[in-house]
């Protein structure tokens, strides 16, 4: 499945479009990565557990809006766009949105 965040696909020409897909992820963060994370907020630095999560979350809902477009027997996926809102102070949803289409 080719995923992009472009509008088309060089080389290969749209052949139908299948409709807007879409996959979301909600991960809740927990006291020991906030704790860590404030700490990192003090003396600086990278807060990788908040940046694993992240990437984890951008993956989990990739792999679901590519299971949605390819159950509509789509080629590929074009104009992806990924958001990250905080749902609540502890909770943290990420979702990815594009148009499953089929190539010629």
């Amino acid at each position: 499945m080719i995923v992009t965040t472009t509008d088309g696909i060089e080389g290969r020409e749209i052949d139908g479009y299948l409709g807007v897909v879409s996959g979301e992820c909600v991960y809740g963060a927990n006291f020991i990565k906030d704790w860590f994370a404030s700490i990192r907020d003090v003396i600086g630095g990278r807060a990788d557990s908040y940046e694993k999560v992240l990437r984890d979350g951008k993956q989990a809902a990739l792999a679901d809006m590519i299971e949605v477009a390819a159950n509509l027997g789509a080629d590929a996926i074009v104009g992806v766009d990924i958001d990250y809102e905080n749902v609540s102070q502890t909770m943290l949803m990420v979702s990815a949105n594009g148009t499953a289409v089929k190539l010629r």
